[in-house]
């Protein structure tokens, strides 16, 4: 060792490497020059003491002995092996074995080798879902009546109109919970025009001696002073108008009394617009609203969603606006009016007596279908541009989080809303809070994202939420599994209805079966009578819903659903200031709180299990039922005109081949399910995929957004869904009809197989 240590001194002190020259040679040819220099200096001499260059290898001097080089090697080995075994020693780690993401695993502790002591224990994050009923469990034990009292209390403002600097707040409120939950939240911001009563003249109304100045309004009514004769149509559904036909009642130029329910404030308007009507008063009739009457009415008559002054496109900024308006804004006035100022119309009105279904409650008033005298309504409403905040935050997946499911609730309303805004924004906070707790520390690691959405400008026809579908539509579309709506959930209490894609039919079903009812202690589905739950459960959704612009317009699987009262299913005090929480309360029992924590256990459930699943829980061998349902009347229709004569040219196996395309390519989903090894990420994703397909497929690329913006061939409007195809009177209308309806529902068919080499080309 001695040695070894004096021949490397001895060698360190007598060169090293400093740089390469490149030297010409005598005969011309270049040399690459190694030159080393010592320790003082970078020119180096040869042993005779001359300058100049050095040879390219400069051998050791003669007075070092070859064995010191040996000795300099072996001692560099000996070295070498050292180190190595220190360092293996002093650093070796555990060994863990690679996770099977698809099983859970214990938590392994690793003992230390060569010293015997044990090391830290490693505690991976968990690789696996909680067990199903240990998620829901969890789910119970955070949703309780006692957060909610709070969370209701917190929410419970005087006023909350859209745009306003209430609203602005309630805005920020929610965006620093969704930050203190670390939920990285967003705000949507767009720039849109609303309707308001002008506050220098207010609208009237003229019947004789009677001057009527009503508070309520509806938000989107053409706007101008109209007269005509007075005649009341009772709720201004097409039968209704058919009643007053039949009786010789002239519509054309008349200002029709109706009394609200049954159908939308922008139906109703519609309705009676068609047959030629020149204005529109609409009053709660005491039989369908049991309150006082000077009770103002607040609505919209935009028959359609999102700001109706850009149709189709978002109402951001920096948009560039084209001077257009939605096909679905009214071109006569209409104004709400109290109960209290219809029985004095009503009683004036004339003409022949109602009968059956005419007959309101109104006191002191002999119900008339009028048509003698003339009446005047004046609308002044005027049009203020308002910013308004959507505001998200995410909870994100671990296998797929650009896949997710939507959970949203509006936060304004005409007045405290607390029914219609209140309580479904309490909820979206308690379902995040508790979803977070349950990643945080309960171990919960959800497949898909779930995104939390807080809606403004909703009571004039879901237009945050419009807006910001019509702005991501490119982003979105094929992303979002399922838009789960969580307003006007609790209505009452003691019974149960949904609205809902067929698609998710199936886990509103399982979903029923597993949570209980807020009254007694048995569950939701047996509490609507298992044996016929569909029919006393389903509803079609109707197009003031605010699920309905993610279904029809957007083709995302979408469900509302309301714990409501029995023998009703609508709360009486929506779009009015008597939408409180003592109103509530009294539908409810006294159990608002209770009622709210079942609805929130229901709506999470429903969206644990989207996020949850290895293959989504969304059903289309439902859908296949519903579309052959849908096309059976438009098959014998077209045959029967085809057989008669009237339609030529027009195959109704067209319709019926792309119905078995569609079929078929659902069969196939299933089967492929069955036959898919669900700890295939890769695979579920194809599969997920494939399933998504099927709702956005559904929309009729044939009609334009802008004037059709509810394409869905089912659960849309307009001449392009099947429901119309059974009713057009014009052949030739007809013809073009059946061809793009067989076309969208084949091209759904297409979509749903997945490869290209696997389409069906049977049609």
């Amino acid at each position: 060792m001695d040695k070894f240590r004096s021949a490397f001194n001895s060698m360190i002190k007598t060169e090293r490497y400093s740089r390469f020259t490149l030297q010409p040679a005598v005969d011309g040819e270049r040399h690459v020059e190694v030159r080393l220099s010592d320790d003082a200096t970078d020119d180096a001499t040869d042993a005779e003491g001359q300058d100049g260059g050095s040879p390219s290898f400069r051998p050791a001097p003669p007075h070092q002995p070859r064995r010191n080089i040996c000795y300099l090697v072996l001692g560099t080995l000996l070295i070498f092996v050292i180190g190595y075994l220190v360092g293996y020693i002093s650093h070796r780690k555990p060994r863990v074995e690679l996770v099977n993401c698809s099983k859970e695993l214990d938590t392994e502790t690793a003992t230390g080798a060569a010293t015997g002591t044990a090391t830290a224990v490693v505690k991976p994050a968990p690789a696996v879902q909680l067990a199903w009923k240990d998620i829901t469990n969890l789910l119970t034990q955070k949703l309780t009546s006692q957060a909610f009292d709070q969370t209701l209390r917190d929410f419970d403002l005087p006023k909350r109109s859209a745009g306003s600097e209430e609203d602005m707040k309630l805005a920020n409120l929610m965006f620093d919970e969704f930050k203190t939950l670390e939920m990285d939240p967003w705000t949507d911001i767009h720039y849109i025009q609303l309707q308001t009563p002008d506050s220098e003249r207010p609208n009237r109304i003229l019947f004789g001696s009677d001057d009527f100045k009503p508070t309520g309004y509806l938000a989107y009514s053409a706007t101008g002073e109209v007269q005509g004769k007075l005649v009341y149509g009772n709720y201004g559904r097409q039968e209704d108008l058919d009643v007053l036909q039949k009786n010789s009642i002239e519509l054309k130029g008349s200002v029709l009394l109706l009394r609200a329910g049954s159908i939308s404030f922008a139906e109703q308007v519609d309705n009676v617009a068609t047959k030629g009507a020149s204005a529109v008063l609409i009053y709660p009739d005491v039989k369908d609203y049991d309150y006082v009457s000077d009770t103002a009415l607040y609505g919209h008559v935009h028959l359609g969603s999102g700001d109706p002054y850009t149709p189709g496109f978002p109402s951001f900024n920096h948009t560039q606006f084209p001077p257009t308006r939605s096909s679905g804004l009214p071109k006569i006035p209409a104004q709400t009016i109290t109960a209290k100022m219809a029985t004095a119309l009503l009683q004036k009105i004339g003409g022949p007596e109602a009968s059956g279904g005419f007959l309101g409650g109104l006191k002191s008033v002999t119900y008339r279908l009028g048509g003698s005298e003339n009446i005047t309504v004046e609308v002044n409403n005027v049009l203020v541009n308002r910013e308004i905040h959507n505001v998200f935050g995410v909870i994100k997946g671990f296998t797929d989080p650009d896949r997710y499911v939507v959970l949203g609730a509006q936060r304004d309303a005409w007045d405290r809303g607390y029914a219609k805004a209140a309580v479904g924004t309490s909820v979206l906070v308690q379902l995040a809070r508790a979803v977070h707790e349950m990643v945080e520390n309960d171990g919960f690691r959800p497949r898909r994202s779930l995104v939390f959405a807080s809606w403004s400008a909703g009571e004039y026809g879901s237009v945050g939420a419009t807006e910001w579908l019509e702005g991501y539509m490119s982003s979105i579309d094929k992303r979002v599994v399922t838009y789960i709506s969580l307003d006007g959930m609790v209505m009452g209490h003691g019974s149960f209805m949904a609205s809902a894609s067929p698609l998710l039919h199936r886990l509103l079903e399982r979903t029923m079966k597993a949570v209980k009812s807020p009254v007694g202690s048995d569950t939701i589905y047996n509490m609507m009578g298992k044996s016929n739950w569909e029919a006393n459960t389903l509803r079609p959704m109707s197009m003031d819903d605010p699920a309905y612009p993610f279904l029809a317009f957007s083709g995302i699987p979408s469900i509302s659903f309301h714990f409501i009262s029995p023998n009703s299913e609508t709360y009486a005090y929506y779009g009015t200031s008597l939408d409180n929480k003592d109103h509530l309360n009294y539908q409810t029992n006294h159990r608002t709180s209770e009622v709210t924590a079942v609805a929130a256990q229901f709506a999470g459930q429903m969206a644990l299990r989207l996020i949850h699943d290895h293959v989504l829980n969304l059903d289309v061998g439902r859908y296949t039922r519903e579309i052959s349902k849908a096309v059976v009347p438009v098959y014998k229709r077209v045959s029967q005109l085809s057989q008669s004569g009237q339609l030529k040219e027009v195959n109704p196996t067209w319709l019926g081949r792309a119905c078995s395309s569609f079929q078929r390519a659902a069969s196939g989903i299933i089967r492929d399910i069955d036959n898919t090894d669900l700890n295939d990420k890769e695979a579920c994703r194809l599969l997920n995929d494939r399933i998504m397909t099927v709702e956005h497929s559904l929309l009729s690329p044939y009609v334009s957004p802008l004037e059709t913006p509810f394409r869905h061939l089912l659960l849309g409007r307009g001449s392009h869904t099947l429901a119309s195809i059974t009713k057009t009177t014009d052949m030739g209308q007809l013809h073009t009809q059946v061809a793009l309806a067989t076309w969208t529902l084949q091209g759904c068919a297409n979509a749903m197989v997945g490869n290209i080499w696997d389409i069906d080309d049977e049609i």
